[in-house]
């Protein structure tokens, strides 16, 4: 499909087609050519563009976005099948290209965290509303009121150090090595190990004496990591997913109105507007460094620099023999394996949690974790790493549709479901023959706390890693690029300038690490444009 004007991306959901036909599109000159139009990738065109670069972005699939995009799985019913909520959005790039300009709408989680335990007792840990948050902690645990202060206490102030607010930090610009960060955060030797030393098992039982406050916590150690809570370094995850400033709010999570594929189409659209050229349902067969690429039709585009925002394993395949040994290396030294289960569900009315009876109460306005218990969590992770399916998930559930009715038919609510541990293969069977079986657990693990699921589920839709893999592109259905521990951070991620001639990255794989972040495609840009 060849398309002659541009309409928004979001009126098309994303599908572009072709701006001009390729031969026309071959016939053109140059500056850089951007392979892959996820959101860092739209970033590093924007910026490119606003400088006065020629340049041309080429998507395999058939829509922008990449795991941060937008689907109609149903007839009326608007999800991101990946990416579901906001919190790591850099404020910089939401202010240099105008993104509330262009209709970028965050309304703040401010209900913060709600667990259900087995006893029947629950916990919702307020965001922003201190009073409400101790009142819980206190209802709960009266010992652990001082313990839950320091322990926030600790993040504060390592994203304090790192992270403040303005346009510094250590997120902008090129990634900082440890001993530079260790100097920003002085002898405070409780920021240095959350955020290189701890577990996430250890970080919790410091200041936390109630097993529950600890079983509510432990998961926000490993989303999206191939990693058990008690694995040192997991703590660093967490402080990864809540070191940013959303709305005005530290550590803040939330939505955006229409969905989290209006980032993707809103800087899809800023790019074309600075004079990008963004053509999907392209694949790009090989990266030729200094010269341009091949596509998988043997027709080539020359440009002196190509910027991959495609993950460094792909990168890597389509450098073929061209890459660098040493860089090869690194890229490969990377774990890659994905573990999680993405669900996306609809419902006819919201979970009624048992401890908190009703389908349209506080919790459903925040985040909702159903937990595993510290054996639970070993045991789990010990069978995804035999292939096996886990007993049980940990899973965290979010509401769209009790902040934005926009993207559903009157009467019903969609769930997004985030699940760890899942194998990205099975010792038995496939995930063809077992995907109803992962859906059924998934289920079973939050109707455990609710009185009316699975019965409100109309239909769902369960991805994991190799759906993941080629849905998006992401080898092995590492949401992340590669691993976001500590090891894999900072310095020692990968930098947006190769040794190829004229090849960058500006995905998830370079500094500062995976999410719906976009300052990863800024750094590239200023790099390039550097």
């Amino acid at each position: 499909m060849t398309r002659t004007a541009w309409e928004p991306a979001a009126e098309v959901l994303g599908c572009l087609g072709l701006p001009e036909p390729l031969k026309q599109l071959a016939s053109r000159k140059w500056d850089v050519i951007v392979v892959g139009a996820g959101h860092n990738g739209l970033t590093c065109a924007a910026y490119l563009a606003r400088a006065g670069k020629r340049v041309l972005v080429l998507e395999a699939r058939d829509r922008v976005g990449g795991a941060c995009t937008m689907e109609e799985p149903w007839p009326g019913v608007r999800m991101s099948p990946c990416a579901y909520v906001v919190g790591l959005l850099h404020p910089l790039v939401i202010r240099e290209l105008k993104l509330v300009e262009h209709g970028f709408h965050f309304t703040p989680a401010l209900n913060g965290l709600f667990v259900p335990f087995e006893d029947g007792t629950s916990v919702q840990l307020y965001d922003g509303e201190a009073e409400k948050c101790e009142a819980e902690i206190r209802r709960l645990s009266p010992p652990d009121v001082a313990g839950y202060d320091a322990m926030q206490e600790v993040n504060h102030r390592a994203r304090a150090a790192l992270r403040p607010d303005g346009d510094d930090g250590v997120w902008v610009g090129r990634a900082p090595s440890r001993e530079q960060i260790e100097d920003m955060l002085g002898d405070d030797e409780e920021a240095i190990g959350l955020l290189f030393e701890w577990s996430m098992v250890e970080y919790v039982e410091r200041y936390l004496r109630d097993e529950r406050l600890q079983l509510a916590y432990l998961g926000q150690g490993v989303i999206g990591t191939n990693a058990s809570p008690f694995d040192p370094g997991t703590a660093a995850i967490y402080f990864h997913h809540y070191c940013g400033t959303q709305g005005g709010y530290p550590g803040m999570w939330g939505y955006v109105k229409g969905g989290m594929g209006i980032i993707s189409f809103i800087l899809c659209d800023i790019a074309r507007e600075a004079g990008a050229v963004i053509a999907t349902g392209v694949p790009v067969a090989k990266i030729i460094s200094g010269e341009g690429v091949e596509l998988a039709g043997g027709e080539r585009i020359h440009a002196p620099i190509i910027v991959s925002n495609a993950d460094p394993r792909a990168t890597l395949r389509l450098l073929g023999d061209e890459a660098d040994a040493g860089w090869r290396q690194k890229v490969e030294s990377i774990p890659h394996v994905g573990c999680c289960a993405k669900l996306n569900v609809l419902l006819r009315e919201l979970p009624n949690f048992t401890a908190r009876p009703g389908t349209k109460q506080p919790h459903h306005f925040g985040t909702v974790d159903t937990p595993l218990t510290k054996s639970e969590w070993q045991e789990s992770f010990a069978a995804m790493q035999r292939g096996e399916l886990p007993n049980r998930f940990w899973t965290e559930i979010y509401f769209q549709t009790t902040h934005d009715r926009s993207v559903v038919p009157d009467g019903l609510h969609t769930m997004s479901v985030f699940a760890q541990y899942a194998p990205y293969k099975f010792t038995e069977g496939d995930w063809d023959s077992r995907r109803a079986e992962v859906g059924r657990v998934a289920l079973a693990s939050i109707a455990r706390f609710c009185s009316n699921l699975p019965e409100a589920v109309i239909d769902m839709q369960v991805l994991g890693p190799p759906d993941i893999e080629k849905k998006v592109g992401l080898t092995g259905g590492h949401i992340f690029h590669g691993e976001c521990l500590p090891d894999y951070m900072w310095s020692n991620r990968l930098d947006y300038r190769t040794p190829m001639p004229g090849v960058y990255l500006c995905g998830a794989g370079t500094h500062p690490g995976g999410g719906v972040v976009a300052i990863n495609g800024r750094n590239a840009a200023m790099e390039i444009l550097r």
